[in-house]
């Protein structure tokens, strides 16, 4: 009768204990659909163009300057941060090859010696032993904390990518930062040298008689005005090239470049379905399994709730056995079972449970969240390449139009048909439309870099 009632002791906890050994799912009620807002849809949500994924690619093919693709493996070799995330992953490859191991029996060594003195008798004794500890997973233990361990690996190879992604995102932005930075300069030098020769005009035609002074004055102040913004744009050349130098873990320098007008950028935008930032977005990636993590940590604080079974045995030599003094000794065998049951303890672990199931739900609810954050990410990618290729079609034809228009106010200012206010305003207005079109290129090519970011590329 008592054998009966034991194995249904042991059968009832087997089978309420089910849950503790299967291995983490990703929830049905995770939501990916709709998370793309289509740029230029009615509809407004996009939900993937296409299997196609530019954040599959390898960066090479997105960024094919060649000047920028050195500075990229430089950074992928050298970098701080990205040599500091291959050491977490191997850290936690460790700890998972650790984990894994705790599966094995442990094999200790305890060798021990005794000398006793009294009544002028001196007595000698020792132990040699060997002692193997084996803890018998019945309820999942050990199985939760390896596929848990596993679970942080994953999450530090998802930081990994998160880490490279960033890193090459970076080099291509201050990259096109500089060659922007150098149109605009380019740009502002060659106005520069243009208000410079209206100065000398403008100071020929007062000692005509065709003009006054104040005139003078006012095209000297906007002479002033475009030199004082080139040295502006030569600070800012200056402190990118330094950041960028400090990314590539090098000394501030000067950094090798091409030209704006010579990139070449993917014709079309391909953001794929949406459920492909699951496997491919790292910080969703690191979301997921922190989800893993607290469901593996929800099933360990379940299985403490059961026995822990434990095996030990001791084998060695001996030369003391009692009273007796055995010279040489003998081998001694010894084998302990043992059975814990926590009994008194029962509110801690209902507490530990209820505090790892609420981790979980927050798990949970932060993965959903990184999912949106990644589809806002995306949606703002696509909506920026596809205003700034519109706002470049604009702006060139506005600069078409505004070199007629300061070349026919200049021929009239000549001529004494338009003042010098219709000259000045002329040539300011072009001058704002060749720095906006340059900036909408830059524009252009850094929402080709966001959109590969915000699709987890950056992989080899």
């Amino acid at each position: 009768m008592k054998k009966q009632i034991i194995y249904m002791v042991c059968a009832t906890a087997l089978l309420s204990s089910c849950h503790i050994y299967k291995a983490y799912d990703r929830p049905k009620d995770i939501d990916t659909s709709g998370i793309y807002r289509d740029p230029a849809s009615a509809t407004d949500t996009l939900n993937g163009d296409s299997e196609e994924n530019i954040g599959n690619l390898p960066w090479q093919d997105i960024f094919r300057d060649e000047k920028l693709q050195s500075l990229i493996i430089k950074g992928l070799e050298n970098n701080v941060d990205f040599q500091s995330a291959q050491l977490r992953v191997d850290e936690a490859r460790a700890l998972l090859t650790s984990a894994r191991l705790s599966y094995l029996p442990s094999l200790n060594l305890a060798p021990q010696g005794t000398i006793n003195h009294a009544d002028g008798a001196t007595s000698k004794t020792y132990q040699l032993p060997a002692v193997a500890s084996w803890e018998v997973d019945l309820f999942g233990k050990l199985l939760n904390s390896s596929r848990s361990a596993k679970a942080s690996l994953l999450q530090s190879e998802a930081y990994q990518q998160a880490v490279r992604s960033s890193l090459i995102a970076n080099i291509a932005n201050s990259y096109y930062t500089l060659l922007m930075l150098d149109r605009q300069l380019a740009i502002s030098e060659s106005t520069s040298e243009i208000w410079k020769e209206n100065v000398r005009a403008m100071e020929a035609m007062k000692v005509a008689g065709m003009t006054t002074e104040a005139a003078v004055s006012q095209a000297k102040a906007n002479s002033h005005q475009v030199e004082a913004s080139l040295a502006d744009l030569r600070r800012q050349i200056r402190e990118t090239e330094n950041a960028l130098s400090v990314i590539l873990a090098e000394a501030p320098q000067t950094i090798d470049r091409g030209t704006l007008e010579s990139q070449i950028m993917p014709d079309k935008l391909a953001a794929g379905v949406p459920l492909q930032l699951l496997s491919n977005r790292p910080d969703v990636k690191t979301a997921e399994m922190a989800l893993a993590g607290a469901y593996y940590s929800t099933n360990q604080a379940r299985s403490a709730f059961y026995p822990s079974v434990t095996l030990t045995g001791t084998a060695g030599w001996t030369n003391a056995a009692g009273s007796a003094i055995i010279n040489p000794g003998f081998f001694v065998l010894q084998a302990v079972g043992q059975l814990a049951q926590p009994i008194f303890n029962r509110g801690k672990l209902i507490a530990n449970l209820k505090v790892s199931k609420a981790e979980e739900e927050i798990a949970k609810m932060n993965f959903q969240q990184s999912i949106l954050n990644a589809g806002r990410e995306v949606s703002n990618a696509l909506y920026l390449y596809d205003a700034s290729s519109k706002k470049i079609t604009e702006h060139k034809a506005q600069v078409v139009e505004l070199t007629k228009a300061v070349e026919y106010t200049q021929a009239l200012f000549h001529s004494g048909e338009a003042s010098y206010l219709e000259t000045l305003t002329a040539q300011q207005s072009l001058l704002s439309a060749q720095l906006n079109e340059v900036s909408d290129t830059f524009q252009r090519m850094q929402a080709v870099v966001n959109l590969y970011q915000a699709l987890g590329g950056g992989r080899e």
